[in-house]
């Protein structure tokens, strides 16, 4: 039987106590006059990458099983580990623009995207199913259906953190219209509220419950508790599904929101939405973006997919868990699994078993 949720604290556990400043309290109106955050890949890192590629599908050797020694990356490979660093303690996210995979089959390009993937972090399951390669695309679904992901629909995904360090997405086809990546500074987000109202800021710093949406881990309830805001070590992590804090009020041992969580939420994404602190990217072929999340929300515009099924949006989507993470607080075990640097995040549910399909 699942366990009933506490009431929540009315003391505040641990805050910044005012703007906090560093590479990842970025605005959009200033990233869009840099280009410092994206990497166009050269001729030799895609030599390099299609050499690895071809010598890591040459055998029977799952996919999965391909880590970066399996991956080997002369050139490149010191580029990753500096992305690397960038995505955990510096702004937050990367694009990776130029592979050519509109030469590739479906499996060559799988591993290459797994190849570059595991200098990023060791690949954790995005699902009830064990994926861990993930396919973003219109499966006929709707979020009004609680138990849907939006992945699996061609609505707006709204601003969220997914459940692992760093998410990435390799573009195989766009949308017919729409379909835009759209990306946030928490930090920013933070300093915003902060500045306009200090008081519904500090709300976010309290314990939230969220719903699971039907992938429960086994020996957990179907909600977990988390705040939006995590001051811990001297940095902010957050996280935040606007959708799965409302859907879990069906559940009738969840209290419901207070006024004051409204219209925090309200603001939250008021600051989201505005031009001057939203990113957007429109991906082509072969784009890579890698996220974050606890320091980047993202979001997802609605689309139009093309009449034939084999020209609908399709991205690939890995959930990275890197070996040298920044420190979680103990929270994001509730919904990781774990806050341990180098072994946490993913869904993982009974009778689930880990694996890299093909095709949607």
């Amino acid at each position: 039987m699942a366990a009933t949720p506490q009431p929540l604290t009315s003391s505040l556990p641990p805050m910044p106590g005012g703007p906090i400043e560093g590479p990842d309290a970025w605005r959009a109106d200033e990233m869009r006059e840099r280009d410092d955050w994206m990497h166009v890949l050269s001729e030799t890192e895609v030599a390099e990458i299609e050499a690895a590629t071809e010598a890591a599908g040459t055998d029977d050797r799952p996919i999965a099983g391909i880590g970066r020694e399996e991956f080997p990356l002369p050139t490149f490979g010191p580029v990753l580990n500096a992305i690397r660093e960038e995505l955990i303690r510096g702004r937050g996210f990367v694009l990776i623009r130029g592979l050519p995979i509109g030469r590739y089959t479906a499996r060559r390009r799988a591993i290459a995207y797994w190849g570059i993937g595991a200098w990023l972090g060791r690949a954790v399951s995005q699902n009830a199913m064990g994926h861990l390669l993930g396919h973003v695309i219109d499966l006929g679904r709707s979020n009004d259906d609680y138990r849907a992901r939006t992945y699996q629909t061609r609505d707006r995904q709204f601003f969220h953190a997914d459940s692992c360090d760093v998410v990435g997405l390799l573009c195989v086809r766009k949308a017919r219209k729409g379909g835009l990546s759209a990306i946030v500074s928490s930090v920013t987000l933070h300093n915003e509220m902060l500045a306009r109202a200090p008081e519904l800021a500090a709300e976010l710093f309290r314990p939230i419950h969220f719903d699971r949406r039907g992938e429960v881990p086994e020996g957990r309830s179907p909600w977990y508790e988390k705040p939006v805001f995590n001051w811990y070590e001297g940095r902010l992590s957050t996280h935040y599904v606007r959708r799965y804090i409302q859907s879990v009020r069906r559940l009738p041992e969840v209290p419901p929101l207070t006024e004051a969580q409204i219209a925090a939420f309200d603001l939250l994404d008021e600051i989201a939405e505005d031009p001057g602190v939203q990113l957007r990217m429109d991906f082509e072929p072969g784009d890579m973006q890698f996220l974050h999340n606890p320091q980047i929300l993202h979001d997802r515009t609605a689309y139009e997919d093309a009449d034939d099924p084999a020209e609908r949006r399709h991205l690939l989507r890995l959930w990275l868990c890197p070996p040298d993470g920044r420190p979680l607080p103990p929270a994001y075990a509730g919904r990781w699994g774990s806050n341990a640097i180098g072994n946490r995040g993913g869904i993982v549910v009974k009778g689930a078993l880990p694996h890299v399909p093909l095709e949607p």
